[in-house]
């Protein structure tokens, strides 16, 4: 259930209302926007009479929320959400560009990646650590000494990072890490967002192999309903009966995900198609769906790369798709 506001309702007036709906044990969810403040009310509502809220002086409107996915909700949060991750903004208009090597195999390695992508103008390090991979027989990741790594890089180059995650028991190994990544197959991984949820740091979650909409948002929502509201979707392509393609790059998930929550929503065009000549135009039609981010694969030296090469882009290639993708986004703002 929501309830809007009128103009000008007072600060101790809505503490007075959030005080009375607490009491009912309803939690309630506080969203300001420039001219309404949204009250979302989680829990049993059945017990709120509806036409007694309306008819408070302060509420303009009750409606009650059929979606089971609430502090994800946009009909909850209206304005976008903005993640911050130190001096960078992701959502609200804030795009940025993140980018990076599959694995991380060697300091000299994740130290020329990054110093190529920041120069093409890359905004966060991405680097895999631990690495799920579907044969047991791949690398599996440097773990946590890739971490240490990546934070090496971190300090020489001055760029955030991102980095996976697979086990709740490694959230010690990720102080430092600026953004914790759940991958697509720990998507639904409920103890492991349980988790998260008790922490403060970004989470970006990847959609799943073969998941809806519906169920990317309500893992989101076992991140939120924690305590942690700073959740980036990533839209990474999804199993289909098409064979030629890796995945299949639902780009039809970006405006409909404008459409139903606030949260910000990055591309990643590498993993879904599987082939570094098609990153490009994939990238630059995600610029043009209207994301707040993308991230590619990038690996100075792919056909050599541990994890992923066919998908990897040259620090070289990628600096032409940057342009490319900055170029889309000067007309999409128009």
């Amino acid at each position: 259930m929501i309830a809007v506001l009128k103009q000008g309702v007072s600060k101790k007036q809505i503490e007075n209302l959030c005080h009375w709906f607490r009491e009912q044990g309803i939690d309630v969810h506080i969203s300001e926007g420039e001219y309404y403040t949204v009250l979302g009310l989680i829990g049993d509502t059945s017990k709120i009479d509806i036409e007694l809220l309306e008819d408070l002086d302060i509420v303009e409107s009750v409606k009650r929320i059929s979606d089971p996915f609430k502090s994800a909700n946009r009909k909850f949060h209206p304005e976008d959400s903005v993640i911050e991750v130190g001096d960078l903004k992701i959502g609200g208009g804030n795009f940025q560009l993140i980018a990076g090597p599959c694995s991380v195999e060697s300091q000299e390695q994740i130290l020329e990646v990054a110093e190529g992508v920041k120069a093409a103008g890359a905004s966060i390090l991405r680097g895999g650590a631990f690495k799920p991979r579907t044969s047991p027989y791949d690398f599996q990741g440097l773990k946590a000494d890739g971490i240490e790594l990546l934070l090496i890089a971190k300090e020489k180059t001055g760029m955030p990072i991102i980095t996976e995650i697979m086990n709740a028991n490694h959230l010690p190994l990720f102080e430092h890490v600026d953004i914790i990544q759940v991958g697509a197959r720990n998507m639904q991984n409920f103890e492991l967002l349980k988790e998260l949820g008790r922490t403060n740091k970004p989470i970006l979650l990847k959609r799943g192999l073969a998941s809806t909409l519906k169920e990317l948002l309500m893992s989101a929502e076992y991140i939120m309903a924690g305590g942690n509201e700073r959740v980036i979707l990533c839209e990474r392509g999804i199993r289909t009966f098409e064979t030629y393609t890796r995945n299949t790059l639902d780009l039809s998930a970006v405006p409909m995900l404008r459409e139903l929550t606030h949260l910000p929503i990055v591309v990643d065009p590498s993993h879904a198609t599987g082939m570094v000549r098609l990153v490009k135009p994939m990238a630059m039609a995600a610029a043009a769906a209207g994301a707040d981010g993308i991230m590619i694969e990038v690996h100075n030296n792919p056909s050599k790369a541990l994890c992923d090469g066919p998908q990897s882009l040259t620090p070289e290639q990628f600096k032409d798709v940057a342009q490319k993708i900055r170029k889309i986004l000067e007309v999409v703002r128009e």
